[in-house]
């Protein structure tokens, strides 16, 4: 089958490896989409590690792909039925063409849309676990650090709860009128304005009762815990550190607003698909189509010009999704 990993810095291998053979319990995905995740480029492709590191493991850095079932030994998911699948029984990531997995890694999808749209369950279905830790928010503020998918996400989802305020902050413009379509009721480009007086006259000097940190950076982190109210909640959910074990606390100012500090990663929340399938139940119903964050398609093999794009932030992309 075909395979790709990162054999260098910012260099990727595409070979043939053999195709996994599944043991009782378990199914063969012949996977058709995949999709670049924030978390693959600053804590795989885009940092250069030691030389040891290379080459990565076959199909890594990915875990955002979907597929048909080619066999099952599983009485939970038949043959011809369309998945969401994380990958880790193999130890494989997910560039590859077929990966083995059990029905608790395993996501079950409609017959009907494109796999373009219904593999972007998978990110805003953790972010949906996030939203569920946020206690109430019906009628609160909420500040969200990040307008990439995850930021996004996390906009349309907290907009359609009931939120009193969305304010979605980016260095982005693009991005920042994506926030508008999903929902935000404002948006703050830090390049642009003063980021402190921009959310304490939003906000009227309270700051936001939930604030959220989608972007993974220690500056974000930081602006996190300056802006939350007092007493608020923070929901931590982007990866800060690449490389790097520590990051700098400007203590104080979190000392100051006393907040409850939540981390969120739905993966290991002891559910990894729970999230994903309510995604998959409310994009069905309609209530909001993650698939809206689509903006490029590509091929496996361009693998590289994907993960590059992303990287890079080209031509306004938002998600690319590539095909076999």
């Amino acid at each position: 089958m075909k395979a790709a990993r990162i054999s260098a810095p910012k260099t990727w291998e595409i070979m043939d490896v053999d195709t996994p053979a599944i043991q009782d319990g378990q199914c063969l995905i012949k996977l058709e989409r995949w999709s670049v995740c924030g978390s693959d480029i600053r804590h795989g492709y885009g940092d250069v590690y030691p030389e040891e590191e290379y080459p990565m493991r076959v199909g890594c850095p990915c875990h955002e792909c979907a597929g048909t079932i080619v066999e099952s030994r599983s009485d939970q998911f038949r043959e011809g039925q369309r998945v969401i699948v994380l990958p880790g029984v193999d130890g494989n990531g997910g560039l590859v063409e077929y990966m083995a997995s059990t029905p608790d890694r395993m996501v079950a999808l409609p017959d009907e849309g494109s796999l373009d749209e219904w593999i972007m369950c998978q990110p805003s279905g953790t972010v949906l676990y996030s939203c569920q830790q946020m206690d109430t928010i019906l009628g609160k503020r909420v500040l969200i650090f990040g307008q990439g998918s995850i930021g996004l996400s996390f906009t349309a989802i907290t907009a359609r709860s009931g939120a009193r305020q969305v304010i979605a902050v980016d260095l982005e413009d693009y991005r920042l009128e994506y926030s508008k379509k999903f929902g935000a009721t404002h948006t703050i480009n830090p390049t642009k304005e003063n980021l402190d007086e921009a959310i304490a006259e939003i906000t009227g000097g309270r700051g936001a009762e939930i604030s959220v940190e989608a972007a993974g950076y220690p500056d974000t982190l930081n602006n996190v815990f300056k802006h939350v109210s007092k007493f608020g909640r923070c929901i931590i959910f982007g990866l800060i550190g690449g490389t790097e074990d520590m990051t700098p606390l400007h203590f104080r100012q979190f000392f100051g607003n006393t907040p409850t500090i939540v981390p969120t990663a739905g993966a290991s929340s002891g559910d990894a698909v729970g999230h994903i399938e309510r995604m998959v139940e409310l994009k069905e119903r309609g209530w909001w189509d993650p698939g809206e964050m689509v903006t490029h398609r590509m091929t496996f093999d361009d693998v590289k010009p994907a993960y590059d794009m992303y990287e890079n932030r080209d031509d306004e992309v938002v998600k690319v999704v590539m095909s076999m």
